[in-house]
């Protein structure tokens, strides 16, 4: 206990004013979405990254953010309701639409977005698996501060542990626990964010659709089983059959689909220059 460290008392609501209030939670969401926004543009206008391969325009891509908040937040939540705490809201329906207590579901709000990103790359005659790409290379942004969040809230707290950073959290008993919340932060933001940047940066990956995208479910995937071994699982759920977590469940189907995509795209090869400079 002598090397417990204190867990700092941020208050989850930054401003509030009367009945409205700013929570941290829903900046991160916003902070997630505006730089991804940001770093999709700036990739699409990058011509070194290319080699004269179509892609979306910057245009597309401000069009696209609505697509994909709209994915984010409505799969998000879908999915946390179906497969975290089901039993609860439909015994509670009411409280479904009220996301400012948190309960989101990464796996939930994938779905949700690639839904999004199939609609409204049909509905602009873009490629796809470009699409997929460049969301994906942004993606770790959105979750290192979504895991940030999850850490000034004090929700999804860790499995009992002595290291020397072990912290005690509110509402979570006397224990020290592992801040598993800021070992995602690393593992799926910022690992995660660098390895896709050395690819579409160093290699040029975006020349070849689908393996940007195929990286990052495999390194998500592979990230998020890390973790689930720090974090405790959800209370109403508990630990699964061998002793898995729903966190690992839901993950194993992104490392298997992400492993195919690439070894798709690779055998695929690279696109040819396209004079016109946009997607088919």
């Amino acid at each position: 206990m002598l090397f417990v460290l204190p867990f700092p008392a941020i208050d989850p609501v930054l401003v509030e004013i009367g009945p409205f209030a700013i929570r941290w939670y829903a900046l991160a969401y916003v902070a997630g979405i505006l730089l991804g926004w940001h770093y999709m543009k700036r990739l699409v206008r990058d011509d070194a990254l290319w080699g004269g391969v179509a892609r979306p325009k910057p245009v597309d891509v401000d069009d696209f953010v609505l697509w994909a908040t709209l994915g984010i937040i409505v799969g998000g939540r879908a999915g946390y309701v179906l497969f975290y705490n089901l039993d609860y809201f439909l015994q509670n329906p009411g409280e479904i639409p009220v996301l400012w207590r948190g309960g989101m579901s990464f796996h939930g709000g994938l779905l949700g977005t690639i839904l999004a990103m199939v609609l409204f790359a049909r509905s602009r005659g873009l490629r796809l698996f470009t699409l997929f790409d460049l969301a994906a290379a942004a993606a770790p942004i959105g979750l290192f501060f979504g895991r940030i969040a999850n850490f000034i809230n004090g929700e999804l707290w860790g499995r009992p542990a002595d290291v020397p950073w072990a912290m005690v959290f509110p509402h979570a008993g006397p224990e020290p626990r592992h801040p598993s919340q800021l070992y995602e932060a690393g593992l799926e933001g910022i690992v995660l964010f660098l390895v896709l940047r050395l690819l579409t940066y160093r290699r040029k990956e975006l020349q070849r659709p689908g393996f940007v995208a195929g990286t990052f479910a495999l390194g998500y995937g592979l990230a998020r089983i890390v973790s689930e071994f720090f974090r405790m699982p959800d209370v109403q759920i508990g630990f699964l059959a061998g002793g898995l977590t729903m966190g690992m469940l839901l993950s194993l189907p992104m490392v298997i689909a992400g492993l195919a995509l690439m070894i798709y795209s690779a055998r695929k090869g690279r696109l040819p220059p396209d004079p016109a400079g946009t997607a088919p």
